[in-house]
């Protein structure tokens, strides 16, 4: 019995040790760590799962993310929203479920995309994203907004502090605002 024991916990330290050495180091702190923002408001429940790249004194938006492509939203793995209810995002009706978010950032604007496939990582191996289009439901344009302060770490946030809810995204010098819709059970709404 002990020698069983025994086997099957050298196999568990090997296929750790295997996954740290050929995947992913699950011991060493992320470059670009993990992080899941939440939002609940009665009956409604939003969530965005991503990862926090930082400026690092690097030119952020036109350089390490290029304008006019198609960008992850993030690091590593594919940017995630989920709604328990539906939504109206500038008129366009978004189903409750899960979508991943991708952005295409400009100097002015950017396109936003909400995506229903799930996707394993945010690019391939040639570093390009993983969307593919045909899964887009819903795609939008939203100004941007310059800062006078640098954001060191890319940030995804829930801001209802005006009575209007907004998705927001802030790096660098930029901050986009994603305005998001819902009527409550009272005929009530929370609109942009």
């Amino acid at each position: 019995m002990l020698k069983r024991i025994l086997i099957i916990l050298v196999i568990v330290a090997v296929g750790l040790l295997s996954y740290c050495i050929f995947v992913e180091n699950i011991f060493a702190q992320r470059l670009s760590p993990k992080d899941q923002v939440e939002f609940a408001l009665n009956d409604l429940k939003l969530e965005v799962g991503y990862n926090r790249p930082s400026k690092k004194e690097r030119e952020v938006f036109g350089a390490l993310v290029p304008y006019n492509e198609v960008w992850r939203t993030g690091a590593n793995e594919a940017t995630t929203f989920s709604t328990n209810k539906d939504l109206t995002i500038m008129g366009i009706w978004l189903p409750k479920g899960d979508y991943t978010l991708w952005t295409i950032p400009q100097e002015d604007k950017w396109n936003v995309i909400f995506n229903t496939k799930q996707y394993p990582w945010g690019v391939d191996d040639q570093m390009q994203p993983m969307r593919e289009s045909k899964y887009d439901i819903l795609e939008i344009d939203v100004p941007v907004e310059k800062l006078q302060k640098t954001v060191e770490q890319f940030t995804i946030s829930f801001d209802n502090s005006t009575g209007d809810l907004n998705l927001t995204m802030a790096w660098d010098n930029v901050k986009i605002a994603v305005p998001l819709n819902y009527q409550t059970k009272a005929t009530t709404s929370i609109t942009q």
